[in-house]
């Protein structure tokens, strides 16, 4: 007999077949691989509950000249601030357009594709979607600016709690987007209702926007077939994503101020919230792929579940995709809608140092960073605010990852499995399953749960064979390779 080393490669593959996922992770949920092992993700433990009477789109957090901190965050009719002893304060400003909670298909006038059907008859699946409302927040030294997709006006608010925030005066409207860029200057996005047009504020005056030979305000409508999604502040310049492509703002002082360049086209953003940017360049989800910008060019980024994440994602509520950088743990996530939800209820992650993808199951609509507090801070569909990466206490859930199938050869042969040799840090954390089949399109047969001792005896026998772990415990376990004793039993 042989032991069998089972050492798949970190990550998990999920594009074409299931025969394709063979000797790799097919499926997970709430896991990562980190410094050579499976392990949990962080827990969560509660914050606030009903911080928010609707989902949040968007939230921010951070520090005043005083060094307390702040955090806040927009729903499609709401700007609401938490102090740090979880005190709510409604900031909405005043007369604030209400926006849509949900996106939908857009069966009015140009919601449909030209010719898709007969005149005056409402375009059917194949069509335009609406957007759910989001927000841009940012900073303004101390100050919080906010602007909601929908409302379209840049507002302010200056830390007073018995306030709310107020209207940019002389600012443009109708926008899609806000972002300040490293230079102190307010970008405008979708300015004015045009939906290619940036414009900017004085430096350091973010009431001025008429442009003057004494000032640096400005405008410039891209050249794009697109429209403005969102803006990136990144080390030394601006990106500026559209449904379409990418461009690059370059401060160059006056006359001209700020130069244009577009860097990448068939790569646009699928969402106003589905971008962020760090220190090793920016990463966003398109329509069908995930992309990069690290300085020079954007590029797609190969993707190993990217069939299993867009294949199953609801495609009117795509505008709900939120980005946010774990940076504990080198990782971008995305929550995205699968197909038969209306909010976000699963994730795609990416371990951008190591270079792997991971899914799962989680409900988070928006979130922040740690930085400002100690932890995450992310949001559910409830408005229930979590204190992430704490613990490891996942709910009603357990971590899990289940393989792809292993074959003896070229898999033609069956392979009698007899025992399994376990590898984890601490004995008896993690429980494993096997599924067994004779084709790749067969129906499988479970075995197990096995509670692991050392070793485990094991009775079973197919031509592919995939293994399930588990974590049984809210610990820190760790998964190494596991062997199984086999060996092959014949063709058939």
């Amino acid at each position: 007999m042989a032991l069998i080393p089972l050492q798949l490669p970190p990550g998990v593959h999920r594009n074409g077949t299931d025969f394709e996922s063979s000797n790799r992770w097919r499926d997970a949920s709430l896991v990562r691989w980190h410094d050579g092992s499976m392990r949990p993700v962080g827990g969560w433990t509660s914050r606030k509950t009903s911080a928010f009477a609707a989902p949040p789109r968007a939230m921010i957090s951070w520090l005043d000249n005083s060094s307390d901190s702040y955090l806040a965050g927009g729903s499609y009719n709401k700007l609401i601030y938490i102090n740090p002893s979880h005190t709510l304060y409604d900031i909405t400003p005043a007369a604030l357009t209400s926006g849509a909670l949900n996106g939908a298909l857009n069966t009015g006038y140009g919601g449909g594709f030209f010719g898709r059907t007969n005149y005056g008859a409402p375009p059917t699946s194949s069509g335009v979607y609406s957007e759910a409302t989001t927000w841009s927040l940012d900073t303004w030294g101390e100050y919080l600016l906010a602007c909601s997709s929908t409302d379209g006006k840049i507002h302010e608010w200056q830390l007073n709690t018995g306030a709310v925030a107020a209207v940019v005066a002389n600012a443009p409207t109708g926008n899609n987007a806000m972002v300040v860029t490293e230079e102190r200057f307010v970008f405008a996005l979708g300015a004015g209702g045009n939906p290619r047009k940036v414009a900017w504020c004085d430096k350091e005056a973010n009431t001025v926007w008429t442009p003057s030979a004494t000032n640096e305000a400005g405008d410039m409508e891209l050249q794009t077939t697109g429209q403005i999604m969102c803006g990136l502040r990144m080390r030394g310049r601006t990106l500026i994503l559209t449904d379409n492509d990418a461009h690059v703002a370059t401060y160059s002082g006056a006359p001209f101020v700020y130069g244009f360049e577009r860097v990448g086209t068939a790569c646009g953003v699928s969402s106003r919230r589905g971008a962020v940017a760090i220190d090793e360049g920016a990463f966003w989800m398109g329509r069908k792929g995930f992309f990069t910008f690290d300085g020079s060019t954007a590029k797609e980024i190969p993707c190993e579940v990217a069939d299993y994440v867009f294949d199953d994602m609801n495609p009117a509520q795509q505008s709900k995709v939120y980005a946010i950088h774990n940076s504990q743990y080198g990782e971008i996530w995305w929550f995205y809608p699968s197909e038969q939800s209306i909010e976000n209820d699963r994730y795609v992650s990416l371990d951008y140092k190591e270079g792997h993808w991971s899914v799962g199951v989680i409900d988070r609509t928006a979130g922040v960073d740690q930085g400002v507090f100690i932890n995450p801070i992310w949001c559910d569909a409830d408005g229930d605010l979590y204190n992430q990466e704490t613990g490891y206490t996942h709910g009603a859930v357990k971590p899990f990852a289940e393989s792809g199938s292993i074959s003896l050869g070229n898999g033609d042969t069956i392979m009698k499995v007899t025992q399994l040799i376990p590898d984890e840090r601490t004995q008896g954390q993690v429980e494993v399953s096997f599924k067994t089949r004779f084709h790749p399109n067969d129906t499988e047969t479970t075995h197990g749960v096995y509670t692991l001792t050392n070793p485990t005896d094991v009775r079973f026998q197919g031509r592919q064979v995939r293994i399930k772990v588990q974590g049984v415990s809210n610990t820190n376990w760790r998964s190494g390779i596991m062997r199984i004793e086999a060996n092959a039993g014949g063709r058939r």
